[in-house]
């Protein structure tokens, strides 16, 4: 700076205001180019990619999205700044079922039914609704200061992204990964469609549990509902108890609408320490029965209707909801002499929608399913060998109990938002046949009739793709670039959801895993350690911090004290701090440009300064450290304690004698420490607060700055 020239902007005589600088410095960072990797200035070394978990375009951003993006760009800056190839891939997730969930409450409060709707009628107002939350949540992303590159912004929906889909599709079938058969699914009455088990919740309830004379023998449900159809009864065969009784075995009983013939069935699956150690079966509503009756060749009906209500085989109950025919149910099955007791408190687990919470109707239907042990051997045989490697040992225990479990993926829902399942099913033997050219008129096996599959994909299977669709697999310079890419970052309830079905889907169709660290965070909780829901009215909106204490200190809320894996408590109160942090920083830069005048860039730190340069390295040397590690949560609370406590409070207060004395080696020298001191400090703290530090960057001299923008500054490195 020379003499007479204004040394403070006019900006820094005020309070360090948000809503002054987080547009326009955002806006700055857009036009640069610099979030495009091919537009970085100076050499650059290998990739750091990162592929964004594609939010659902259904509304706005919630405290868990914040996070991911806080975490995420806090990654891509701190790369950036090492001089690598740095690229954020970002998109949006059509997010099938769970968007159409949402648009059907939007229709329910305008008196409509989606049952009442066309099905492209349906598709296009979904897709209006999408397209115009996507524009909205997009800009949403912006201002959390997410450095992607929104050039490269896909959607789950793009024709590229079901070009893949379908590839991948075809490719299973090929190679016998893919099958359509009739099993059981998790079926939501409410919704009208399959669930995957991961879709699924399990809710501890108390029921009625009802023992039944059935024949000469006692059995135990919580269902009667079911049992109209149960004409088998099936015992252990090393059972003593039923030793007299033979397999295939005759007998005539007296069941609810009359009499019965039932058959005996020897098979290990029933438990002889459980109850009387017999059972009957209901093969078309429960997994389990479903089993015993594929092994043994048994014969199945459908007893409840795909809305829970009582098919014909119910007789007088026909037609109504099984929850209000479970009871009458039992009084016939009383009056008629076969009710042995009632148990009042059986407490057992009962799976329910993740969405509304009904349970879950277990339903034999055809859908197409994946192979997947093939698959999951695969990825696990990826962790094993380092390939992928998780950040938690917890998070990677808990991938490994899972693959092990692992079940055929049933990829079909019953939705109509989503990409449409290409696919041909013969009319006359059920027949499903992949054509991805729409061009099969009749069927391969019997030649008969065929129609479209009106079902879609279940959207974890298009996301599940979501980093061979970004990078461009499979002949795109970016695939060739980045993939596989860097770090997986998301939340751990979506490990089974999405992550497992990455690695998966990843390694089938190229043979590489899609990332090579996974980083899972846990989730925001309110300031009381509750989970937030709109029921407990503790949600907070991440605007609403933002609005009240800026951008900055709402990341630093997120980040301190939050490691690896652990959910966190997002308390607004203690988001204030962060924003004193801001206004600190603000007054430090105006104390140095105030104290900067005459600064000599090439004046020696004299040696009575080596403990702050010391400690300097020190900071910068433990940041890094912590940084690779991803232990944002340490370096987040170590920078703040340095520019609060040691930078304002320790390290001016020495320097100011130097700084306004009359010793003029002595004032160059203090100066030079300040000086690193400040561009130092804004380094180091601007991968977690972007917005304050680029807005007093942009304010300094240039003789203070390696770069005119401080997000392709080079990352400080100890002396």
């Amino acid at each position: 700076m020379s003499d007479g020239e204004n040394k403070i902007p006019e900006v820094f005589l005020k309070p360090y205001n948000p809503d002054e600088h987080e547009k326009d410095t955002y806006e700055m960072w857009e036009k640069s180019g610099f979030f495009n990797p091919y537009n970085l200035p100076g050499e650059r070394s290998e990739p750091f990619t990162i592929v964004m978990p594609p939010p659902n375009a259904n509304g706005s951003l919630h405290a868990g999205h914040a996070l991911v993006f806080t975490i995420e760009d806090t990654m891509m800056r701190f790369h950036r700044m090492l001089g690598e190839k740095a690229l954020w891939l970002p998109g949006a997730d059509h997010a099938g079922f769970e968007t159409q969930v949402v648009y059907e409450k939007k229709l329910a409060k305008e008196g409509r039914s989606r049952f009442q709707m066309e099905p492209e009628e349906l598709y296009n107002e979904i897709m209006d609704f999408t397209m115009s939350n996507k524009s909205f949540m997009e800009n949403q992303i912006r201002e959390l200061g997410a450095s992607c590159d929104w050039s490269r912004a896909l959607f789950t929906l793009d024709e590229k992204v079901i070009e893949i889909v379908y590839d991948t599709f075809k490719q299973l079938e090929e190679d016998d990964l893919l099958y359509r058969g009739a099993r059981i699914v998790n079926w939501c009455p409410k919704h009208q469609t399959s669930l995957s088990n991961l879709e699924t919740i399990h809710q501890e309830r108390e029921d009625k549990f009802y023992y039944f004379q059935y024949g000469p023998f006692v059995i135990g449900t919580a269902r009667p509902e079911t049992k109209f159809g149960d004409k088998y009864v099936v015992m252990h065969p090393e059972d003593e108890r039923y030793k007299e009784y033979e397999h295939g075995q005759k007998i005539e009983i007296e069941w609810i609408n009359g009499p019965i013939t039932t058959t005996v069935i020897k098979d290990e699956a029933s438990d002889p320490e459980m109850g009387s150690g017999v059972m009957t079966v209901t093969p078309w509503h429960s997994a389990i029965d479903f089993e015993i009756a594929k092994r043994h060749d048994l014969d199945y009906e459908q007893i409840i209707d795909w809305r829970g209500k009582l098919l014909p085989i119910a007789e007088e109950f026909e037609g109504m909801d099984i929850k209000e025919a479970r009871e009458k149910i039992v009084e016939k099955l009383d009056s008629k002499g076969l009710l042995v007791k009632t148990e009042d408190n059986y407490k057992h687990s009962v799976p329910v929608c993740y969405k509304c919470e009904r349970e879950i109707e277990p339903q034999i239907r055809e859908q197409w399913f994946v192979k997947t042990r093939p698959l999951a051997d695969k990825a696990v045989a990826a962790v094993d060998s380092g390939e992928v490697q998780f950040v938690t040992e917890r998070d990677e225990r808990v991938f490994r109990e899972w693959m092990s479990i692992i079940e055929d993926w049933n990829i079909s829902r019953q939705v109509v938002w989503g990409i449409p399942i290409p696919a041909k099913v013969c009319t006359k033997c059920g027949h499903g046949m992949v054509d991805i050219e729409d061009s099969i008129t009749n069927c391969q096996k019997c030649d008969g009739k065929v129609e479209k599959d009106p079902d879609t994909f279940d959207t974890w299977f298009s996301s599940g793709q979501w980093p061979l669709a970004t990078t461009g697999y499979p002949d795109s310079g970016d695939f060739k670039t980045y993939y596989p890419t860097s770090v997986m970052e998301t939340g751990k309830d979506i490990l089974f959801f999405w992550v497992a079905r990455m690695i998966m889907l990843g390694l089938y169709r190229t043979g590489e895993v899609p990332f090579k660290k996974v980083y899972l965070h846990g989730m925001v909780r309110d300031k009381h350690g509750k989970k937030m829901s709109k029921s407990k009215g503790n949600v907070i909106a991440p605007s609403e911090i933002q609005e009240k204490y800026g951008t900055d200190a709402l990341r630093m809320g997120l980040l301190v004290n939050n490691a690896p894996g652990s959910d966190m408590n997002l308390d607004p109160d203690k988001v204030n701090a962060y924003k004193k942090l801001a206004n600190k920083l603000w007054n430090i830069t105006r104390f140095s440009l105030d104290n900067l005048e005459g600064y000599e860039e090439n004046a020696e730190i004299g040696k009575e300064y080596s403990v702050h340069l010391e400690k300097l390295d020190e900071v910068t040397t433990e940041m890094t450290k912590q940084m690779h590690k991803e232990r944002y949560d340490l370096a987040a609370e170590q920078i703040y304690h340095f520019v609060w406590h040691y930078f304002a409070d320790e390290l001016i207060e020495e320097l100011k004698p130097a700084l306004t004395g009359d010793n003029a080696e002595a004032k160059a020298s203090a100066q030079k420490l300040l000086a690193e001191y400040l561009a130092t400090s804004l380094k180091l703290l601007h991968p977690f607060m972007p917005f304050v530090t680029e807005a007093v960057w942009q304010r300094l001299p240039e003789n203070l700055k390696d770069q005119e923008i401080l997000m392709v500054a080079k990352w400080p490195e100890a002396k």
